[in-house]
């Protein structure tokens, strides 16, 4: 039968020779694991005469609580030295000085594109998306713009190969939102569109890419008033002016008619711009009556609804408000550039003086 000394003996050696958490549990289970040798000893009771069983059971349970509390205690100390060594590998000097961390700063596009839609949210404008790559339909087609017309030349758009007869082009405008939107829905319509577009020109006031803000709305008794109006007090709050001056000049434009070009107040000198009351004027965007054939386009009768629309370049947008002066800068990645003109993360935009 089983010497219970010697099992003893040999499992409270084996217990002290253990050196770390894995080696206590692998002896634990040596011992007193399901086929372990202290378990096997009681399942070999049965074959012992009566008296025996009963002197070698008690030995044998008594032996299993010596070595269950040895383990327990292995265990704990081994816990003990393991948390003191990760305790002293990880210990700070506080006396040290603190190590710099990196902040992001948010771009200036994103950072004007999040004012211009808060502000235009305040006036109860939604915000709609489309893709940058566009079909031939949308893009020029649906917005009234002939085969012949400039913009279709190879030299003004990114058209992409192998498409059939209908093309699909890099959107040169987002105004294919809403042509998507007004088709998609019904009048009226209140809404901008934001995104990036893509044109085939690059000099210090054009690159291939860049972003641009469109407005519509289209409602039953909608005039040009309204579009002075929306403008001007859209201007006032992004600049953060109590008054811009807004002036309307006659232009064309396919999509829109009467067409207007947009300029803003401005006092220069020769090394600054100012915009606000001056004795000269700035360029901002464009601006019209939605066309009659882009409503037909869109299956909305021109009888009865009319519209406005207007467009600006955010970039340009971003360049008057905080005194970027090259547009190319935009896109080069220069780290210290988004330094100096970006906007710390907590810095949400809000509405100035109000609508």
């Amino acid at each position: 039968m089983t010497d219970v000394n010697l099992l003893l003996s040999e499992s409270l050696s084996a217990i002290e020779t253990c050196v770390n958490s894995s080696a206590v549990e692998e002896a634990r289970i040596t011992l007193l694991g399901k086929k372990g040798k202290l378990t096997e000893a009681l399942k070999a009771l049965g074959q012992a005469d009566p008296e025996e069983r009963k002197n070698l059971g008690a030995a044998l349970n008594q032996a299993k609580e010596q070595i269950t509390s040895a383990l327990e205690a292995k265990k704990n100390t081994i816990a003990d030295s393991e948390l003191n060594a990760k305790l002293a590998s990880e210990k700070l000097d506080v006396t040290l000085p603190v190590v710099g961390e990196t902040r992001g700063r948010i771009h200036p596009i994103t950072q004007v594109s999040e004012e211009i839609t808060a502000i235009f949210a305040d006036m109860g404008f939604s915000a709609k998306t489309g893709p940058d790559i566009e079909d031939d339909e949308h893009n020029f087609s649906a917005l009234n713009i002939p085969e012949s017309h400039p913009a279709r030349q190879m030299h003004d758009t990114f058209y992409l190969q192998g498409n059939g007869d209908n093309k699909t082009v890099l959107r040169t405008h987002t105004s294919p939102v809403q042509i998507r939107t007004m088709r998609n829905g019904k009048p009226p319509f209140r809404f901008i569109a934001l995104g990036s577009t893509y044109r085939c020109d690059s000099d210090l006031t054009h690159t291939p890419m860049f972003h641009q803000i469109e407005g519509l709305v289209v409602g039953k008794e909608i005039n040009m008033g309204h579009l002075r109006g929306c403008l001007s007090e859209f201007l006032k709050v992004f600049f953060e002016l109590d008054e811009v001056p807004v002036r309307f000049r006659p232009s064309f434009f396919p999509f829109t008619e009467p067409s207007a070009e947009v300029d803003i107040g401005c006092s220069r000198s020769k090394d600054s711009l100012k915009i606000g009351a001056g004795n000269d004027w700035l360029e901002i965007g464009g601006c019209g009556m939605v066309h009659p054939n882009v409503l037909k386009n869109c299956g909305i009768n021109p009888n009865e609804w009319q519209g406005f629309a207007f467009g600006m370049g955010i970039e340009r947008l971003a360049m008057l408000k905080y005194g970027i002066p090259d547009l190319r800068t935009f896109f080069e990645s220069d780290i210290r550039w988004l330094t100096h003109y970006g906007f710390d993360p907590l810095h949400i935009p809000s509405l100035v003086g109000g609508l």
